[in-house]
């Protein structure tokens, strides 16, 4: 027999997948018309103009476009409950939205638009009659752009876009479900080589070649490969070689990513990649120039509370959760948020074995089939919020959670 909280919690779950389930038809014509327009980061007008109209009509939401960044918005419900003075409980949900070029939304961003909507509408109808919860719950929908490339969140941190949110709540669309994945660190490093142009033939000696230096850097690179820790990676291309073949090339251009599982490694093969870049160039008498020209994405920081509830609540939903990986060489700069906030970055099935990053990918995450999974996920983040809002032990469980994560980082 169930006990008052554990009855008043189950009712609030139930009417939250009765609500998801009523506008499923309206969640799925909002991912479909975000992946029929798929936008590249820092350009998702359409997605963004789609998510806004979709919150502005139901009035209770608090809208704002263009929120700190041209492509995000915020949508705010509530506070309800909870006694006058108390601290308000702001749960935030992220949606994502912009895609990849040439293939769209081939990392199903367009879903996890969805999840965060669907799971935002089912925790409002969960709350919305609630009068004796234990603190006055907000809820937080943030548009965040331009995970792909820029960093959006990271932009939005920087702008006190999360400095209220108490607890942040996504998934991600992959080959399985998982409550969490190791996600690790990438910062990309752009490496700029200056020579002087000459006469390839006629006078090859009053150049410097900055195409020679452009391929030691990446000779040095890959020989320092061998040397790295099993989970470490640095990866790159040449963007730029030079003009023509009988002129000696004054500028050359690399890019490479750097990942590590944890920041404090980072330190350590950015400082050899450094090195590589810089023998190049004394090597062959260029001028080089390294810099960072995006923000680093941090790994995620796992929350052993949240993946618990999480997992019991998809479970109920007849998700299954085989056993979870132990590595993953992804990046996402939920990482960073998950530094400041606790939460949740799961990742769920969509009936598909396309890889991510695929056109197979696409088709899949703009296919009816993946409804099911979709929703059901949203239902389940959704669900382990109203455990977390309505039980402080369990708040208090995430929370120490979070602290005990941060402090293993060092």
């Amino acid at each position: 027999m169930l006990s008052g909280d554990m009855e008043k919690r189950q009712q609030m779950k139930d009417d939250l997948q009765r609500c998801i389930d009523a506008h499923k038809d309206e969640l799925h014509s909002l991912s479909r018309d975000i992946w029929s327009n798929p936008e590249l980061a820092g350009n998702e007008k359409h997605a963004h103009d789609r998510l806004v109209r979709f919150f502005s009509q139901d009035q209770t939401w608090t809208v704002q476009s263009h929120y700190k960044l041209p492509t995000a918005f915020k949508a705010s419900w509530g506070p309800v409950s909870g006694g006058v003075g108390d601290p308000v409980l702001n749960v935030g949900f992220l949606c994502e939205y912009d895609a990849l070029p040439g293939i769209g939304h081939a990392c199903g961003h367009n879903l996890i638009a969805e999840v965060g909507a669907a799971a935002a509408v089912g925790l409002k109808a969960a709350l919305e009659n609630q009068t004796e919860l234990p603190l006055p719950v907000k809820i937080t929908v943030l548009g965040t752009p331009a995970e792909e490339e820029l960093g959006g969140k990271i932009e939005l941190i920087n702008a006190g876009a999360f400095a209220d949110i108490d607890l942040v709540f996504m998934a991600h669309p992959a080959q399985q479900d998982a409550s969490f994945h190791p996600c690790i660190i990438i910062e990309e490093m752009l490496v700029k080589y200056y020579g002087k142009a000459s006469h390839a033939a006629a006078y090859p000696w009053e150049g410097v070649n900055a195409l020679d230096a452009a391929v030691l850097a990446y000779s040095n690179i890959s020989v320092l490969r061998q040397q790295l820790k099993p989970d470490w990676r640095i990866h790159g291309i040449i963007k730029h070689g030079g003009e023509k073949p009988n002129i000696i090339p004054a500028y050359t251009e690399l890019e490479f990513y750097l990942r590590t599982p944890l920041l404090k490694d980072l330190c350590d093969l950015k400082a050899k990649a450094e090195a590589c870049f810089r023998a190049a160039a004394g090597a062959t008498g260029c001028q080089v120039e390294i810099t960072a020209p995006t923000p680093t994405y941090y790994n995620i920081l796992p929350n052993a509370t949240l993946a618990s509830l999480y997992e019991s609540n998809g479970k109920a939903l007849g998700i299954h959760f085989p056993e979870q990986p132990t590595s993953f060489c992804g990046s996402t700069d939920f990482g960073n948020v998950s530094f400041i906030v606790p939460g949740i970055h799961p990742f769920f099935y969509i009936c598909t074995d396309a890889l991510n990053h695929t056109e197979e990918y696409t088709e899949a995450a703009g296919a009816e089939k993946a409804q099911l999974y979709t929703l059901r996920t949203a239902k389940a983040l959704s669900m382990t919020a109203v455990d977390v809002v309505c039980c402080p032990d369990l708040l208090k469980k995430v929370r120490d959670d979070f602290r005990l994560a941060k402090l293993k980082q060092k």
